[in-house]
């Protein structure tokens, strides 16, 4: 009777299996496989659980195929990319997991409506999270022999090659160290850029219930563990969906489609220019960089993006540079509306700050003297002060600026720690603020800070959860210096855990307030220095973290040096820039110091709802704009 039922239990097994279609695990083991080391092992864990931890799941089907590139083919044994197609299973129900192909043809293959189809002589790499107590033997022996890390509770990777025979028989093989590190490249690479994803609301048909994604491509470069760096430390890999396409751009698209692909701009002899509407705002050329008012500039024809001061400086940059770049700005100038801050009241204009602050009765008052150019004679940092947090926010009525006060009933399982914010509309509910009030425009300094500190920096979050101190060294300080009312406010964000030290190295900073500390509330602090970065550097308090806000990177030359000791040093280091533009253009820069992008272009949430034209671009600008990562 047991015999009966085990062959009856094995036939379901193998009918039904425990997921979509291939079945049970086929019960390989890394410890099994040639030339591998315990750390590797451990190290491709993390990376499992990393990806675990961001439910790519609640949004990915079958249906969606991802393009994955890690490196050069060079780089690999047979000349190519081992598995340059992917797939998440297990979002609609069975085993959670993903799978990758050899092609993008054998995924399409194999991927039926409601299950992975069995195709004869079609292998593909499988990496699927089961429970501990599911698990062979052998797997359970190595987890606990080297006490990998799980992913969410009790469940841990299997990783296996399958292969269906012309029979139709399923044969396994345990993965080689090399696919291995190609797995390991991946999941290090997908938990970063799938959550980047922007659901197209107008594509797909109408009947189908699979979400569909804009176009997308993402390149970061990821780190290989020490076991398996053989000199070569960091690798770019690029992640696309769908798959199999080279940067091309969408014969179509709308405002609120995301086109990050973009084709080879034509040539110099069909490039067009069209005037700049008069009554825009005076602006820069940007090859010369000379001030030029709307009617005298010329704008690129095909991008819309830069203005120049006229036709020889326009051709003069379109050979340098802009020919590489302008599919890609015509693809972010696509954007404009879809970036466009909807959740505040106020109108968003600051072509003209002194009329908008005027309008809201706070013009020349307190902080928001640094909003416009009235008091631009007066240096940053010595603002005459009056004296109350009232008057610090000019006035404005109670309930319209945050009160110097903790957040009460903000209890993680009973422990006081760290708020963590998802943008300003859960701010604004938190301090019960009216959309109507202006406030996060000066608090997107602060608050851009501290989301990277607890949202971005994995290690500077690591050290508050655990109530140390973070050292946060903050690049070209300008008006911030006079916002320090506004940066008390990341003190009871902290909720009564952790320090922050935030150390402001720039040449704006006032002579006589060099060399000074300020107090601005029980848990932060700031030091404020005079000079650049890279000749002070060694006279500071190592940092866990440096920022720069809106920093123009490809603007200064000045940067050089600083980006060169941020690479010496392997700090984490996070820029903002207003524009995507801008962001383009620092990628460029920071890859042309050595540095390595580690976190892709993502808009931030804390950036400024008041915007402007960009100085060099069409496109609405806010401050704060967009973050990018290196070294983190």
């Amino acid at each position: 009777m047991d015999f009966h039922l085990k062959n009856l239990f094995d036939r379901f097994q193998e009918q039904f299996g425990s997921g979509p279609g291939l079945g049970p695990g086929s019960g390989t083991c890394l410890m099994k496989v040639e030339g591998i080391s315990s750390n590797f092992i451990k190290s491709l864990f993390k990376a499992s659980a990393a990806l675990y931890r961001t439910e790519p799941w609640r949004r990915l089907r079958p249906g969606h195929f991802f393009g994955v590139r890690v490196g050069k083919d060079s780089d690999w044994s047979a000349k190519k990319q081992p598995f340059p197609c992917s797939q998440f299973i297990g979002g609609d129900g069975g085993d959670i997991g993903f799978y990758m192909f050899r092609s993008e043809n054998d995924a399409k293959k194999m991927t039926g409506s409601r299950e992975t189809i069995r195709v004869p002589n079609v292998e593909l790499l499988r990496v699927t999270y089961e429970l501990e107590t599911l698990m062979f033997p052998s797997n359970r022996k190595m987890i606990k022999s080297l006490s990998l890390e799980a992913s969410g509770n009790d469940r841990f990777p299997v990783v296996d090659v399958a292969r269906c025979t012309s029979s139709g028989e399923l044969r396994f093989r345990n993965p080689t160290v090399e696919e291995l590190k190609f797995v390991y490249a991946f999941m290090r690479a997908i938990s970063l850029v799938h959550p980047l994803l922007q659901v197209d609301k107008e594509g797909g048909p109408n009947w189908s219930r699979l979400i569909c994604f804009d176009p997308f491509i993402e390149t970061v470069d990821i780190q290989w563990p020490p076991e398996m760096a053989r000199g070569h430390e960091l690798v770019a890999v690029t992640i696309s969906h769908p798959p199999g396409q080279a940067y091309e751009e969408k014969t179509s698209s709308t405002a609120s489609s995301t086109p990050t692909k973009y084709a080879e701009p034509p040539d110099e002899a069909n490039f067009m220019d069209i005037r700049v509407n008069s009554n825009s705002s005076s602006r820069q050329c940007a090859m010369c960089e000379k001030e030029v008012n709307g009617d005298q500039s010329l704008c690129c024809g095909r991008c819309q993006a830069v203005v120049y001061c006229g036709s020889l400086c326009q051709k003069q940059h379109w050979k340098e540079s802009h020919k590489s770049m302008c599919g890609l700005y015509r693809a972010m100038m696509e954007r404009e509306e879809e970036l466009v801050m909807k959740i505040f009241m106020f109108p968003c204009s600051a072509d003209h700050p002194c009329k908008w602050l005027e309008s809201l009765g706070i013009h020349q008052k307190g902080m928001w003297r640094r909003k416009c150019s009235c008091y631009s004679h007066c240096p940053y940092g010595l603002l005459p002060v009056k004296g109350g947090l009232w008057d610090s926010w000019g006035g404005l009525d109670d309930e319209e600026y945050p009160r110097d006060s903790p957040f009460h009933n903000h209890l993680r399982d009973g422990i006081s720690s760290p708020i963590l914010l998802s943008g300003w509309s859960e701010y604004y509910n938190l301090r019960s603020l009216p959309l109507s009030s202006p406030v996060a425009d000066i608090l997107s300094h602060p608050l851009t800070v501290y989301y990277i500190l607890t949202a971005l920096s994995i290690s500077s979050k690591n050290l508050l959860l655990k109530g140390k101190e973070v050292i946060l060294h903050y690049l070209g300080p300008e008006g911030e210096m006079d916002w320090m009312p506004a940066f008390a406010e990341i003190s009871h964000l902290l909720n009564g855990l952790g320090n922050i030290q935030i150390v402001m190295v720039g040449p704006e900073v006032p002579t006589s307030l060099s060399g000074t500390t300020s107090g601005i509330s029980s848990r932060v602090r700031v030091n404020l220095v005079r000079g650049v970065y890279q000749e002070e550097a060694t006279y500071l308090p190592s940092p866990h973290v440096i920022v720069a806000l809106n920093c123009v990177l490809d603007r200064y030359t000045s940067w050089g040096g600083a980006l060169d000791l941020i690479k010496a040093m392997g700090v984490p280091a996070f820029f903002t820039e207003q524009s995507e533009i801008l962001c383009a253009n620092a990628k460029q820069v920071l890859r042309g110091a050595g540095l390595h992008i580690t976190h892709p272009v993502t808009p931030n949430p804390f950036r400024s709802p008041v915007k402007n034209q960009d100085f060099s671009s069409n496109l609405p600008s806010y401050s704060n704009g967009f973050v990018l990562g290196v070294n983190t």
